[in-house]
């Protein structure tokens, strides 16, 4: 029996009349731990992985450590794309749902993996060209340069699995099946840390790969979990019919998807341009404060992770409620989140100050870099409690197709104050000073967040006329 397009319709319809979206009728704080907490809990996940990688990476010797901290920004930069593309196609597909446009929904679907595979394709010739040269314009230590050529080299050509995981999680996320989200990441990262010390030391009879095998474990498990990961959308997603049968490009769906993707990519590839420029900073000191900066960005996860968990669960909930014009739950959703984040981020706080020898001593740390990375955690740290808020209201502006407001913030603080207070301190200040360049630009964002986040209530959400 041949199923139509409106078949499927009708079924959905009937859907909707037996059981509202759990999106639009549960009690707001019940539905924002319920999406939330399996997205944190598996985005805490990849944060141990990220440090796993660095553990046993630092193992062999700084060099090593180095070298993966000045890949990072390229890393970032695929990440990006990826995250970016997918918080388009949530922020459409949410509000497809929200509004009852299910064929809209399942184009915006197929649209996201075709946009997946390409973002691959020009991630994987990139690579394959110029990884050798963008760790030559860093450094001129052979090995540092050697061991992240080869790094970039496997997380490039190989990332055809962090692009379709990361997609096909955003349409489970979008549909509020983040429960399936958490276990298809856990797998990833459960795989990545079981075959990353197999991989980097020879272990089992396996060759010994040393940087290498780093990468390979990494892309190992963003491949066997995008597997997973399709197999649950076709399976369990009954709100989504992903098929390619009758496939036509949509030039107004990859509009849409990008008219918020776009400034989520810019964004946070921003973050990779600001990497770069505070690693070429760093590296005039010592190659050991590049390496401490690195170790900084694996620790951060741990605190920042959950946070952008807790933003994962949001966004689908205030792009439907949107959708469905119901403010009141949208300002409730926004409310509780800013309280948990910033909560999240206080504890995060604690930490770095009580314990960053610690935590330094994590990554085989030398008596020199936990002597940097001390003074550097305590005062990189303060900026955290500034932080939690922001990334929420970066969140926020996204759901509701403003992703330029949220571009704007990420490239104030990191490319208008982050770098050029970062360069000025370290002239003035010496190494130590440069820490400070972080909780200053975190202020100057909160002023923005503040400002953008009451014209958002004013223009889009106390508008709203609930049917």
């Amino acid at each position: 029996m041949k199923f139509t397009k409106e078949d499927y319709q009708a079924f959905m319809e009937a859907q909707e009349k037996q059981e509202e979206n759990k999106m639009g009728v549960m009690p707001v704080n019940r539905l924002l731990i319920t999406m939330s907490v399996p997205m944190m809990i598996s985005m805490l996940v990849q944060a141990l992985y990220n440090i796993v990688d660095s553990m046993f990476v630092a193992q062999l010797n700084e060099n090593a450590l180095t070298a993966v901290s000045l890949a990072f920004p390229i890393q970032n930069l695929m990440i990006s794309v990826g995250v970016g593309t997918g918080v388009g196609i949530n922020a459409l597909l949410s509000r497809s749902l929200g509004e009852k446009e299910y064929d809209r929904a399942n184009k915006t679907a197929n649209h996201g993996l075709l946009l997946a595979f390409l973002s691959y394709v020009v991630f994987a010739v990139a690579g394959l060209l110029g990884s050798g040269f963008f760790m030559e314009v860093q450094t001129a230590d052979p090995q540092i340069i050697a061991y992240g050529t080869d790094y970039l080299r496997i997380c490039t050509i190989m990332s055809f699995g962090m692009f379709f995981q990361i997609t096909l999680e955003r349409l489970l996320q979008s549909t509020g099946k983040t429960i399936y989200t958490m276990w298809t990441q856990m797998l990833g990262a459960i795989i990545n840390i079981i075959m990353d010390p197999i991989m980097i030391f020879g272990l089992f009879g396996f060759p010994r790969m040393e940087v290498a095998g780093a990468a390979l474990a990494t892309v190992l498990g963003q491949i066997i979990a995008s597997i997973v990961a399709l197999v649950v959308n076709r399976k369990k997603n009954r709100e989504l019919h992903l098929t390619f049968r009758g496939f036509r490009v949509s030039k107004q769906i990859i509009r849409s998807i990008y008219a918020v993707g776009v400034p989520s990519i810019v964004m946070s590839s921003i973050s990779s341009v600001m990497t770069f420029g505070m690693n070429k900073i760093l590296i005039a000191f010592s190659s050991t404060a590049t390496a401490v900066f690195g170790v900084y960005f694996k620790l951060q996860s741990f605190v920042f992770m959950p946070v952008f968990g807790l933003n994962n669960g949001m966004v689908p909930i205030v792009a439907f409620n949107y959708g469905a014009k119901k403010k009141e739950r949208i300002k409730r959703t926004v409310f509780l989140a800013s309280c948990y984040a910033t909560g999240i981020m206080l504890l995060g706080i604690v930490v770095f100050q009580l314990f960053p020898a610690q935590l330094l001593a994590i990554f085989n740390a030398s008596e020199n870099m936990v002597q940097i990375g001390t003074i550097a955690l305590r005062l990189i740290s303060l900026s955290f409690v500034f932080a939690g808020f922001n990334i929420v209201s970066s969140s926020l502006f996204q759901a509701l197709s403003h992703g330029m407001l949220s571009l704007w913030m990420s490239l104030v603080r990191q490319l208008c104050v982050l770098l050029p207070a970062g360069y000025i301190l370290s002239k003035i200040g010496g190494l130590d000073a440069v820490w400070w360049a972080f909780p200053f630009a975190e202020i100057f964002s909160l002023i923005l967040s503040l400002g953008f986040r009451r014209y958002i209530y004013r223009k889009e959400i106390d508008p709203l006329e609930e049917d």
